[in-house]
């Protein structure tokens, strides 16, 4: 076959030409079917839930390729379902008067059996209206700031010095509500969803370099097609709220369920939006978006939130840990500035996800010649990951620390926590923490928080805290951010990348207490300035959108 024209580097160019001609025309068409997909799927379910108009789809066009793909890649062809699951709850085993939803009845071909003693949910007009605090057990963060949300909740009208005034000798109840909890298909969507994430957390956090570099870039892109994506996938989750009244106010740890309710109907959303950086994907169209902090608040507000959507309340803390502020610091200065040298308390937890295994081992192991000298005492929590547990466990072995208490139950936390706030120590300069069930991997931070000097953790919710913290290597891109909210309010070191930036500032904690009075008096003056008030905010906000009002 001869050349078409005199030259071949001229047919070469012309077939380039044709094969880039073919691959436009093919992505155009695709574009215009993936387009068409896109509105099928807003229209079959319509609900309330306007994404497009919440971004404003003429500064932040739809990506339709991309939606497409990750619809895809999220649920397939799945079909919304229509039907309501019917609930109940029962108490809590963990958090006493706490009331825990659950499927009603129990799921054909499942093998989780309701709780001996649920009753059906019934929201009675005679009864103060309850809170519904909703999340999903993805990671430990949004569960931990349900726990903080429902501390407040259960003691709204006690911290108000009033009672509801519905005419009833019944407290208000809080339900807490978390999705994956409710035995179901959609439930299953979730933890489909969780699993990918929390692996690839754990994968890209140990091999670290590139990789790590990569997944924490791709934590940065929370775009507006990354909300319009999570709003297709929430629609599946209504099933979980149609047995609940749609006037009922309902407190969201999770964007998914912030999402779902508001596709449900229901008009009296708050969420709490996690970290400090701005991204679309983690706030909601049709509710209001509460956030820790001024930067994220005019972050958001750049982008294009409307201020009816948004409103800065401040950070997601326990009851607990807020009340008990000046005594916990007072108490932390007056350790550090002891003349007679006390041990520097360092509180390790690993996050729910399991990821840092190999940074967290690298740390203890830098804190070994100082464990040994006992300057500095050791909280690790392992949480509910046995890996977690058998490599401190072989840290703990290879520095040469063969003897160390190990507490597995949230009694044990307790005691533990109490004997110290007795004034006493601890059996061993090294504790493990380690359990098999979820509740107590999440509490044990929370409550051995009062009794740490120092909280070692990565920039994530606990970033938050009201506790002198040292910020540890990240996970995603986007936890840098509340690193620097830490250091800023003068409650957390910037961020510590590598082991010989912990260990410069351990230098700090131990061989002086100048760093650890600051802490404790940032965070005193802080706790002055309320910004450790977002749950109690976020609460008292939720009350007022009820029909009994406190007085």
């Amino acid at each position: 076959m001869g050349l078409i024209f005199n030259e071949p580097w001229t047919d070469v160019l012309i077939i380039i030409a044709i094969v880039l001609v073919g691959l436009y025309i093919l992505k155009a068409l695709f574009t215009v079917y993936a387009k068409s997909s896109y509105f099928k799927r807003l229209k079959h379910p319509s609900t309330p839930l306007d994404v497009d108009g919440f971004v404003d789809i003429a500064r932040n066009a739809p990506g339709y390729i991309k939606i497409w793909f990750l619809c895809k890649v999220s649920f397939g062809d799945r079909k919304a379902n229509e039907e309501t699951v019917k609930l109940s709850s029962a108490e809590s085993t963990h958090v006493p008067g706490l009331q825990v939803t659950e499927r009603a009845e129990a799921r054909k071909g499942s093998k989780i059996q309701s709780t001996f003693d649920a009753k059906p949910l019934v929201f009675s007009p005679d009864k103060p209206h309850p809170l519904v605090i909703g999340t999903i057990r993805m990671g430990f963060g949004h569960h931990r700031i349900a726990y903080a949300a429902c501390s407040w909740a259960m003691h709204a009208d006690e911290d108000s010095g009033s009672t509801p005034t519905k005419k009833s000798n019944e407290s208000r109840t809080t339900y807490f509500h978390d999705l994956l909890n409710i035995d179901s298909p959609e439930a299953d969507l979730i933890k489909d969803t969780d699993a990918i994430y929390s692996k690839l957390s754990r994968i890209t956090s140990n091999i670290g370099g590139v990789v790590e570099k990569a997944w924490g870039k791709a934590m940065l892109s929370g775009d507006s097609d990354a909300l319009r994506i999570s709003g297709l996938t929430a629609v599946h989750l209504r099933p979980l709220f149609k047995d609940i009244p749609l006037d009922t106010p309902i407190i969201a740890t999770h964007c998914y369920v912030a999402l779902a309710a508001v596709a449900a109907g229901f008009t009296k959303v708050i969420n709490l939006v996690i970290d400090n950086h701005a991204q679309w994907f983690v706030v909601v169209p049709g509710c209001l978006n509460l956030v820790q902090g001024p930067v994220n608040y005019q972050n958001f507000l750049k982008m294009g939130v409307s201020p009816k959507n948004i409103q800065l309340a401040g950070h997601w803390i326990p009851r607990d840990l807020v009340q008990n502020i000046p005594e916990d610091c007072a108490r932390r200065i007056t350790r550090a500035t002891s003349p007679e040298f006390k041990p520097r308390r360092i509180l390790i937890p690993v996050g729910g996800a399991g990821a840092q295994r190999k940074f967290i081992c690298q740390y203890v192991k830098s804190l070994g010649p100082l464990v040994k000298a006992k300057k500095v005492q050791l909280f690790l929590n392992a949480g509910d990951h046995v890996h977690m547990k058998a490599a401190f466990e072989d840290v703990l072995k290879e520095i040469g620390i063969q003897e160390y208490d190990s507490v597995n139950t949230t009694e044990g936390v307790r005691a533990f926590r109490d004997n110290l706030l007795a004034g006493n120590e601890p059996k061993s300069t090294v504790t493990l923490f380690s359990f098999s069930a979820y509740f107590p991997a999440v509490a044990t931070t929370d409550i051995l928080s009062r009794v740490a000097d120092i909280l070692a953790c990565k920039p994530s919710e606990l970033a938050f805290y009201p506790v002198p913290k040292l910020m540890i290597r990240r996970v995603g891109d986007h936890e840098q951010y509340s690193a620097l909210r830490a250091a800023e309010l003068g409650d957390g070191t910037l961020e510590a990348r590598e082991i010989e930036d912990c260990d410069l500032y351990m230098d700090l904690f131990v061989n002086g207490s100048d760093l650890l009075e600051q802490m404790n008096t940032s965070i005193i003056e802080n706790n002055k300035n309320g910004i450790y008030d977002g749950c109690k905010n976020a609460v008292n906000i939720a009350l007022g959108m009820t029909s009994d009002k406190k007085v």
